[in-house]
C-alpha cells in the first residue's frame, strides 16, 4: 500500500529528530476553522500554498492570518508572473485537497518560499495531508527540516 504524504511526512520529521506533536479533530476546511480546533492564534498557522510562478510551480508558505500580495511576490523573487495553481493542478501535483497540503514543498518535488512573518512564530501549526490531521512544531525544527528560501509575500 502506498503512503499517504502525511507517512512520509511523519518518517521526515522523525528522521531529522525535531520533536513534533500530532493531533487528530474533526475535518477543518479554513483557517478560522483550523485555529479553532487546535486551541492555537491564526498567526501560528503555516498556509501553504501551490502557485505558479513565471512557468514553475512552487510552494509559498506563510501565516494563515495573512494574504499572499501578488506585487511582494513580484519584487520579492524577481518574477514576472503569478497565479494560484487551480484545484485539478494542486491535486496533481500533490495528490491532496486544497487545505490539507503541509508547509513541506519538497515532498512534493516544489521549492519552497516562507513568508519573513512566520518567523514571527514560535510554534507552527497546519494540516498534514489530511483535513482531520495537524501537525506542531517549532518554526526553527520547520526551517532545519525544510530549508524554506525567505521572502516578503504577504
Amino acid at each position: 500500500m502506498p503512503e499517504t504524504v502525511f507517512d512520509r511526512l511523519h518518517a521526515r520529521l522523525t528522521t531529522a529528530g525535531v520533536p513534533f506533536t500530532v493531533s487528530h479533530h474533526e475535518a477543518v476546511f479554513t483557517s478560522e476553522q483550523a485555529a479553532a480546533v487546535r486551541g492555537v492564534s491564526m498567526a501560528s498557522g503555516a498556509k501553504a500554498l501551490v502557485v505558479k510562478l513565471n512557468d514553475d510551480f512552487r510552494m509559498i508558505v506563510l501565516p494563515a492570518d495573512r494574504k499572499l500580495d501578488s506585487k511582494a511576490v513580484k519584487s520579492s523573487l524577481g518574477v514576472k508572473s503569478i497565479r494560484f495553481a487551480t484545484r485539478e493542478e494542486v491535486e496533481q501535483i500533490t495528490g491532496l485537497q486544497p487545505g490539507s497540503i503541509p508547509p513541506f514543498g519538497s515532498l512534493f518535488g516544489l521549492r519552497t518560499f516562507v513568508d519573513v512573518a512566520l518567523a514571527d512564530q514560535p510554534m507552527l501549526n497546519f494540516n498534514a495531508g489530511d483535513h482531520a490531521i495537524s501537525i506542531a512544531l517549532t518554526y526553527a525544527d520547520y526551517v532545519q527540516v525544510e530549508s524554506p528560501t525567505p521572502a516578503r509575500v504577504s
